[in-house]
């Protein structure tokens, strides 16, 4: 038994349990499979119901700039309650000055994400002063582009504190009022650099597939703790012009803009969309990754021939 007790069974009881209606079990998944596709093929012909954000409180982490500012701007449009978080103080007031323009009610703190003791009280704050967070949006990212050996320890240790443990504290703090209303949404800005792996960004992808897999992880545990009113959304984009990667470029298309991310997320926070890939085809990439042989994934890469300014032939500094 857990401490909120919830009996958790073990991997032989969940064994043995399968083994005795092995051919009942087989029918129900297949029967699940065809009403899936029956599914998605209707609502190809269907318009997707989307829900209303008006009057919910919205927090978003690294709004002072790129994809967080541009967030704040769309669910600001929509009638929203915003909390804006980012390390720069001008960028975060910058844009909270233009959300207040727009209509919307907002508060803007200056909060370093790599900081679990800031994001703690930083939380405490809002939720005494402004209420309870329906939706979080875990959107702080940090980059170095360099090899391994040519990433400083601090570089490395900063992403992880921003790109993944970030997420995981804020979730912390804002998830028990979501549990006990079993209401709101928390959104993981992560990349398809959680997918998909680049030389020259070694920490970086980890980071990130770490922040795919705690979005992977969270969105099951509250599926298995019967708490199907969280909803959970990950962005996964390639190269955004906001000038954090330098120079990149790629043969699959052009580096995306800010704004076409942004529509992709709200669409996707809008309509309950657990995964958003922008563009979209890089689903049947990851796909064909899982499916195709080693070489014959290796050549692919090479075609994509994705490239950016990095630090490389240094040794890092311990």
């Amino acid at each position: 038994m857990t401490s909120q007790g919830i009996k958790v069974p073990s991997g032989g009881q969940r064994a043995l349990s399968g083994a005795m209606n092995p051919i009942l079990d087989l029918l129900l998944f297949l029967a699940t499979l065809i009403y899936s596709y029956l599914e998605a093929f209707v609502k190809l012909f269907v318009p997707v119901k989307r829900k209303s954000v008006s009057g919910e409180l919205v927090l978003i982490t690294g709004a002072g700039h790129g994809v967080g500012r541009a967030t704040a701007f769309e669910f600001a449009k929509r009638h929203s309650r915003l909390v804006l978080w980012d390390i720069n103080k001008h960028g975060v007031e910058d844009t909270a000055a233009e959300c207040e323009r727009l209509g919307a009610t907002v508060r803007a703190f200056v909060v370093d994400c790599s900081k679990r003791e800031e994001i703690y009280s930083a939380a405490e704050k809002v939720k005494k002063e402004i209420g309870d967070v329906s939706i979080l949006v875990n959107n702080a990212g940090v980059i170095t582009a360099a090899d391994l050996l040519s990433t400083q320890d601090h570089q490395v240790e900063r992403m992880f504190e921003v790109n993944i443990l970030a997420h995981i504290w804020t979730t912390r703090a804002f998830l028990p009022a979501m549990m006990n209303n079993n209401y709101g949404h928390i959104v993981t800005v992560a990349s398809a650099a959680g997918h998909f792996v680049t030389s020259f960004m070694v920490a970086y992808c980890s980071s990130k597939f770490a922040a795919v897999g705690f979005h992977k992880a969270l969105t099951e545990e509250l599926s298995t703790l019967g708490k199907d009113g969280i909803k959970t959304t990950c962005l996964c984009p390639v190269f955004i012009n906001t000038g954090f990667v330098k120079n990149p470029s790629t043969r699959l298309g052009k580096i995306l803009e800010v704004e076409e991310v942004v529509e992709a997320l709200m669409e996707g926070i809008l309509t309950n969309q657990k995964m958003v890939f922008v563009p979209s085809h890089l689903s049947i990439a990851l796909l064909s990754e899982m499916l195709f042989p080693e070489r014959a994934v290796a050549v692919l890469k090479k075609l994509t021939d994705a490239k950016f300014d990095a630090v490389t032939g240094q040794t890092s500094a311990q």
